[in-house]
C-alpha cells in the first residue's frame, strides 16, 4: 500500500523510530523519510537497510542498549525532535497464564514497556531544554482486549505502557511537549504470521485454523481485515505533525472496528 506524503511535512525534523527494521516499524521509518525527516532507527539485527536512514544496532530490552541508541541518536543528528516508539512483540508460549514463567514476564515487560520508558528518560530531557518535542507510543487494543490463551503478558505490558503514556502527557504538556498513543488491532505484518505459526504449533491444525482462532477470540474485525502497516504508520505520522497541534494525551485506536464497545 502506498501512502502519499508531503515531502516537506517533516523537513528539518529529527526522528527516532524504535524497532524500525521490519513490520510497522519499517513502515513508520519509510513514512517519516517520505515526509522529509532525518531518521534514525534501531534493532538487534539490521536487515535490508533503507537508503538515507541511520541505523543503530542495539538491544533495547537492556539498559545498556537504550544508552547506546540514545547516545548515537544525539551524536548523529544533534538531538531528537520526534520519538516514535514502535518496538514491541511477544515470544511467550500459548497455554494460558500458567505457561508464563518469571522469565517470560520479564521479557514481555522489557520489550513492551521498559524499552520505551528508558529511551524516553534518556531523550525527553533534551526536548525539554528546547520546550518542544513530540512522543508517540504504540500500545495495543490488547490492553483492553487480551487473548488469555497466548498474550496475557504482552497485553499487561501494553496496558502499563498506555497508563504510562497518559501519565507523562500530564507532566510534559505544560512544558511544550505533546504525547499521544496509537493502539492498533491486528496488523498484517510478518510478525502476525509468526504469531499464527506459534499458535498452530502449540494447538495443532492449520494456519487458517490459527487465524480463525484469533478472529474468534477478537470477536471478528468489522471491516473484514487487519490494518496494513502503512495505514498505522500514517496515523503515527499525523500525530507527530503540526496538523495535530492540539491533540495531546490522547489514544487513537486503529483496529478496523474490532472493539465494539464504547
Amino acid at each position: 500500500m502506498i501512502i502519499q506524503a508531503n515531502p516537506d511535512e517533516f523537513a528539518g525534523k529529527r526522528v527516532l523510530v524504535s524497532g524500525g527494521t521490519k513490520g510497522l516499524g519499517r513502515a513508520t521509518v519509510k513514512r517519516f523519510l517520505a515526509g522529509g525527516a532525518r531518521v534514525v532507527t534501531t534493532a538487534r539485527t539490521i536487515q535490508d537497510p533503507i537508503e538515507g536512514v541511520d541505523y543503530v544496532q542495539a538491544d533495547l530490552t537492556t539498559a545498556k542498549g537504550s544508552e547506546t541508541v540514545a547516545k548515537a541518536a544525539i551524536e548523529r543528528l544533534g538531538g531528537i525532535d520526534i520519538l516514535a516508539h514502535v518496538i514491541g512483540g511477544s515470544n511467550s508460549p500459548a497455554g494460558g497464564f500458567v505457561a508464563l514463567t518469571d522469565e517470560h514476564w520479564l521479557a514481555e515487560l522489557n520489550l513492551n514497556l521498559l524499552a520505551t520508558v528508558r529511551l524516553d528518560r534518556l531523550l525527553i530531557p533534551q526536548m525539554l531544554e528546547r520546550s518542544q518535542g513530540i512522543v508517540v507510543h504504540v500500545t495495543s487494543i490488547q490492553s483492553v482486549l487480551p487473548l488469555p490463551e497466548s498474550t496475557t503478558g504482552y497485553a499487561a505490558a501494553k496496558a502499563a505502557l498506555r497508563t504510562y503514556s497518559k501519565s507523562i502527557s500530564k507532566e510534559l504538556g505544560p512544558k511544550g511537549m505533546r504525547v499521544n498513543s496509537v493502539s492498533p488491532g491486528w496488523i498484517m505484518t510478518q510478525g502476525a504470521g509468526d504469531f499464527l505459526e506459534m499458535l498452530r504449533s502449540a494447538n495443532g491444525g492449520t494456519i487458517e485454523d490459527a487465524r480463525q482462532f484469533v478472529l474468534d477470540a477478537l470477536g471478528g474485525i468489522s471491516i473484514g481485515r487487519g490494518a496494513e502497516p502503512e495505514e498505522v504508520a500514517d496515523l503515527i505520522a499525523y500525530l507527530a505533525s503540526d496538523r495535530a497541534g492540539a491533540i495531546h494525551g490522547a489514544e487513537f485506536v486503529i483496529d478496523g472496528g474490532t472493539i465494539k464497545t464504547v
